[in-house]
């Protein structure tokens, strides 16, 4: 796909979060970890450790070094109290429909062919060259700086639906895309056209575990679906939306400063957000 021509998909699987609901409590993280087999980040301990690695993992406070799909960020408005606010920003691969990642692929090993407009990462094609991580300004890709490993006898509650990946490859976030493949097979033997899931039949693993209900998934181009209707609402804003990348994941608050820092732009002050 050429870099400025997005690609039409009949379905389009998007997100819509609403960051008024959000209390940082970062489950979808943990979930997110859990569904897709991500090694946590820690130190190997030849006792508690898988024996597969030769050397040791870099401090998990190195935020450089981390392995995480998704990223929940605070935002502060960095007024004195009693007007101080804080917010808290879900940050997972924005499935844009425009990526800057996929025209820097010198294997195209990320492409926008998927279908629902999922932004694709084949691991096998990967290279390790990084381009697309550069190239994306949401910072939602992450690069596997080490061979996965888990402490001893959780590798055996490892996913069999989700490949794991060796180190050398760029990862992110593809809306659990084996819950994708499982609701299409359920379809099937309902006897429901798998191209046409009904709402609710394919549910990421961040959207079923939010405690607050932040989070609602669905098909952008299907106006019965709720995140068609929250997608359009006056509260509906995009990340950088001023790029023109078109992400499929959109964001809903009644702060003006929230969305100012979601599009980047302040008028006298820098945007602050730390991750949480």
């Amino acid at each position: 796909m050429s870099h400025g021509h997005a690609k039409e998909f009949k379905v389009r699987w998007g997100m819509v979060v609403d960051v008024d609901k959000c209390t940082g409590c970062g489950a979808c993280m943990v979930a997110c970890q859990v569904e897709n087999n991500i090694s946590p980040m820690v130190r190997q301990d030849k006792e508690n450790y898988l024996p597969s690695m030769t050397f040791e993992r870099d401090d998990p406070s190195n935020k450089m070094r981390t392995l995480t799909w998704l990223m929940v960020y605070e935002l502060s408005n960095r007024k004195d109290y009693p007007d101080h606010e804080v917010a808290f920003l879900p940050r997972p691969c924005m499935q844009c429909g425009n990526p800057a990642c996929v025209p820097v692929c010198p294997v195209v090993a990320t492409d926008k062919n998927e279908e629902g407009g999922i932004v694709s990462q084949i691991y096998p094609r990967c290279i390790g060259c990084r381009y697309c991580m550069a190239a994306c300004p949401y910072h939602a890709r992450y690069f596997n700086w080490f061979d996965p490993i888990w402490p001893k006898g959780m590798d055996k509650a490892l996913s069999p639906r989700t490949s794991v990946r060796p180190r050398g490859v760029v990862e992110k976030c593809n809306f659990c895309h084996t819950r994708f493949l499982k609701a299409k097979e359920r379809a099937r033997q309902e006897g429901i056209d798998p191209n046409e899931l009904p709402e609710g039949y394919y549910t990421p693993a961040c959207v079923e575990v939010c405690p607050t209900g932040a989070i609602t998934f669905g098909d952008l181009n299907n106006p019965e679906h709720k995140v068609h209707q929250l997608a359009h609402g006056k509260y509906a804003f995009r990340l950088l939306e001023k790029l023109g990348l078109d992400p499929q994941v959109y964001y809903l608050t009644k702060r003006d400063w929230v969305r100012k820092q979601g599009d980047n732009y302040l008028a006298n002050e820098e945007p602050h957000a730390k991750k949480h």
